[in-house]
């Protein structure tokens, strides 16, 4: 790291927010705004753990192929011929030309638009035309094997497809066994293996004006439910809430008196270990950086979290459900209903983040302060952030 880059981290605000909560503020302004901070975040602390940059289940066949962004960088997740996922940086090892700028289906191989340089699914340099001069395809001094496609250390947990960009994090399975315990008491040791979901359906996607970080904030406390929610608060009342953190990187809150089964009429079948008579229980857990989690009885989802700039975040929505039983005709309504009031929910948020960004490029606010009650999970999420960024500047 350079010492430019160590010189923009405000060490002594960032050791404010691991006061007490009482006395805590929140990252200030430039976090939620600054361009060089937002790379900063990329490659020192979403790029050091395991971040979300997609689901496995969009790449629907084998031979597919999906680009996306993370943060700047253009990475391409892939479906090889026997099925295995992964992702590889999205440029050709020749010149730098991005390969892939559409999702599709390929049928032989992937070919760079610039020299036709072609690769095939599991990353491998296979075709160089001319490499050696005009109709010399291969080349003596030129190693095909040494070329390939860049790879990135990759996982798939819950359908989701995360990386790590250092390669050094520790295995994703560990990160996320404080959550799969924790949930087993709702979920049992099945219930992960039951999830099902429709490659391309029981989704939706909101592109918002405003920071990842105020996304995860909002989505860990219930505190806004009476103001924001009005329709949730009238079965799941913020006295209904309580809050959840553990193990650092996960925060949230649950539900005694989740209920929309009853409300929306559905009847959907259920994950067989639930407890019945926790029937009403529902917990949203936020993974640490990007991803927001929920489980009730009948369902479950997940988020990620695209940040695309300081001021832009793109939520992706998928919906899952127990068993394939849950996925024919004969829920169908009941899958829609569950999809339309979870829209309903997450579109209430926006206006709430979006202002608050809209705030943060206000000299009048400068991290803010904290309920030492009901803003307990957005306070453990801010001291996470700046551990992370402290732990870098300590370092540079």
């Amino acid at each position: 790291m350079t010492q430019a880059t160590s010189q923009q981290i405000p060490v002594r605000q960032l050791e404010t927010i691991l006061a007490p909560i009482h006395q805590a503020t929140g990252l200030s302004n430039a976090f939620y705004t600054d361009q060089r901070l937002f790379e900063l975040e990329r490659d020192e602390v979403m790029g050091k753990t395991w971040a979300c940059v997609g689901f496995a289940s969009d790449l629907s066949q084998n031979g597919s192929v999906k680009p996306v962004d993370f943060m700047g960088l253009p990475l391409l997740l892939m479906r090889n011929r026997e099925g295995l996922v992964q992702v590889f940086h999205n440029v050709c090892s020749h010149r730098g030309m991005k390969l892939v700028e559409e999702a599709g289906t390929v049928q032989g191989v992937i070919r760079c638009p610039y020299h036709s340089w072609t690769y095939d699914l599991n990353g491998g340099l296979k075709g160089t035309p001319h490499v050696g001069g005009i109709d010399k395809h291969k080349d003596e001094r030129f190693a095909c094997e040494k070329h390939g496609l860049k790879a990135i250390r990759s996982a798939i947990w819950m359908d989701m497809v995360f990386v790590n960009l250092s390669g050094d994090a520790q295995p994703l399975e560990e990160m996320l066994a404080p959550l799969t315990a924790r949930w087993s008491q709702f979920l049992g040791d099945d219930g992960m293996g039951l999830m099902r979901r429709r490659a391309n359906m029981d989704s939706t996607t909101l592109d918002i004006a405003c920071n990842w970080k105020l996304a995860v904030e909002n989505y860990c406390e219930a505190y806004h439910l009476p103001w924001v929610h009005p329709s949730l608060n009238t079965y799941s009342r913020l006295e209904d809430h309580y809050n959840i953190l553990f193990d650092e990187q996960f925060a949230g809150q649950g539900s005694y008196a989740y209920n929309l089964s009853d409300v929306a009429g559905t009847h959907l079948p259920q994950f067989p270990s639930w407890p019945q008579d926790r029937l009403r229980n529902a917990e949203y857990v936020a993974f640490f950086p990007n991803v927001l989690l929920g489980i009730q009885a009948d369902h479950a989802f997940a988020m990620q979290l695209e940040p695309v700039a300081p001021g832009r975040t793109i939520e992706h929505l998928r919906l899952f459900y127990v068993g394939d039983e849950a996925l024919s005709d004969e829920y169908a309504a009941c899958r829609n209903a569950i999809l339309e009031s979870w829209k309903v929910v997450f579109a209430e948020d926006i206006a709430s983040v979006e202002g608050m960004q809209k705030g943060r490029h206000s000299p009048g606010y400068g991290g803010g302060a904290f309920s030492p009650e009901m803003d307990i999970p957005t306070h453990y999420f801010h001291q996470w952030a700046a551990r992370k960024l402290l732990a870098l500047a300590q370092n540079a």
